[in-house]
């Protein structure tokens, strides 16, 4: 066997290849995330299908298939800005140095452990959420390499604002859903948008069914431009930590797109060092780097590491301008700023980026995902939140509020749970309906139970895979 594998090869542009146990560990690794973003869908596809199902707007049959087409364009359209932050969480200039094992095992462990959990809460039927889980792995992971490889370590910057998004979104649902609800109650009064629907054939008004579509439509599509994104960032990590010199910038940036970008600088660069004399180290610094960067334009393709000692410039750069872009205490000209935000811009395409291959297949996961195993979280969502059955109000102004919340945190690059924010909206609309005791406890204490203990459970599956992933991978 092990002959066989020995002679074995994965050849990709230039000199990068893979051959032998790598190359299996590697399949394995994409095997896991695909499976994982499968996972993600049939387990999340239930909040955006189980108001439409449950409010007799459309059959399973066609929901399911509906909503996993939205998830599927969702990924494609929605960008990769919480796939960068994903990213961002981990030490990737530390892991790009050591050998490829040693990423396999921090890729292997935040796989593995996030389909763990996700399967575990799955078959019991409780709504938990994709991004907890997959942020909890990530940090236990990262915990693991640092102790053991003493890198950088969490960015807890970063981790800082993932984790305000998925504490507060939930809140945040459950307030707005309360809000509708009431507008709904006491200002729209319309007797038909209250309706439970009884029995199979009572089916919602035309104009009623045409919103409920829409809501289920546009929570399908928001939760494929965020929760697709985070395939697409676990696939770029194996790529990165795999094939680090092909996926460590992204070579069919033009040189001469880079080098204007760089160039494009200078005069307001030099406006700014004058109008700002007291920062003149920080300013002497970037110019260096900016410098060191322009140089470097030509080698970057060279070797390994000329590709590394360029990504890090190009991210320090970066850096620096949108500090200055977000700058209060410089005097910096209007003109000035937009010359700093667009380069950039500009110069974050050369490392945050995903090859369309990439996007596809997570959309394809997910959107396979979605038309399998909805049914057990569908009934939690629709039946067991409240203790009564969901109105066409309800399923609608939570859906309304799910899609707008989760659209807002894609536009900051931020993982959001669709889950945790879905399902405080249920709970707000039951609510505003008829108080708290309209509530079903038992169920909101299992998903609170699974929201408290996410965390805290992935963290550690994550640190124990890798420490033992790292031993034998």
């Amino acid at each position: 066997m092990h002959s066989i594998l020995s002679s074995i090869t994965l050849p990709l542009i230039g000199e990068v290849s893979l051959t032998g146990g790598i190359l299996v560990i590697f399949f394995l690794c994409l095997l896991c995330v695909v499976a994982f973003e499968f996972v993600n869908g049939f387990h999340d596809t239930a909040n955006a299908v189980a108001t439409v199902i449950y409010t007799k707007a459309l059959k399973p049959m066609i929901a399911v298939p509906w909503s996993g087409a939205w998830n599927f364009i969702g990924v494609f359209v929605g960008g990769i800005a919480v796939a960068m932050g994903i990213l961002k969480l981990i030490p990737l200039n530390d892991l790009m140095v050591l050998p490829v094992q040693v990423g396999a095992a921090m890729v292997l462990a935040v796989l593995i452990a996030s389909i763990i959990w996700n399967l575990g809460t799955w078959y019991f039927g409780i709504p938990c959420s994709s991004s907890h889980t997959l942020i909890g792995a990530v940090i236990g992971a990262t915990l693991g390499f640092t102790m053991f490889y003493h890198g950088t370590g969490v960015n807890w910057d970063k981790a800082k604002d993932v984790g305000l998004s998925l504490i507060l979104s939930p809140v945040i649902g459950f307030f707005l859903a309360w809000g509708l609800m009431y507008i709904l109650e006491h200002v729209v009064k319309a007797k038909s948008l209250f309706h439970i629907p009884q029995g199979e054939n009572d089916r919602p008004p035309v104009w009623i069914r045409i919103l409920l579509i829409f809501t289920c439509t546009w929570v399908s599509f928001s939760h494929g431009s965020n929760d697709g994104q985070k395939g697409v960032g676990l696939l770029m990590l194996i790529l990165i930590a795999f094939l680090p010199a092909k996926f460590a910038i992204d070579h069919s940036v033009n040189d001469d797109k880079i080098m204007a970008a760089l160039v494009s600088i200078d005069q307001p660069l030099q406006r700014t060092m004058q109008a700002n004399p007291a920062k003149s180290g920080d300013f002497a610094k970037l110019s260096a780097q900016i410098a060191d960067a322009k140089a470097d334009i030509a080698l970057k393709n060279t070797d390994e590491k000329q590709t590394f000692k360029f990504r890090k410039e190009i991210q320090a750069i970066s850096k620096q301008l949108k500090a200055f872009d977000a700058s209060h205490e410089m005097t910096i000209a209007a003109g000035d700023k937009t010359a700093f935000k667009e380069a950039a811009h500009g110069l974050g395409q050369v490392t945050d980026f995903a090859p369309l291959w990439v996007i596809a297949t997570v959309s394809i996961s997910l959107g396979l995902g979605t038309m399998i195993g909805w049914k057990r979280i569908v009934v939690t969502i629709g039946e067991k939140i409240g203790n009564e059955h969901l109105n066409y109000a309800q399923g609608a102004s939570a859906e309304l509020v799910a899609g707008a919340t989760i659209q807002l945190s894609t536009m900051f690059g931020l993982p959001v749970s669709t889950t945790h924010v879905l399902s405080s909206g249920i709970a707000g609309t039951m609510t505003a309906a008829g108080g708290t005791k309209n509530l079903n406890g038992g169920t909101l204490k299992s998903i609170a139970m699974a929201w408290i203990l996410t965390l805290p459970v992935c963290i550690a599956m994550g640190f124990g895979l890798f420490f033992v992933f790292h031993l034998f991978v």
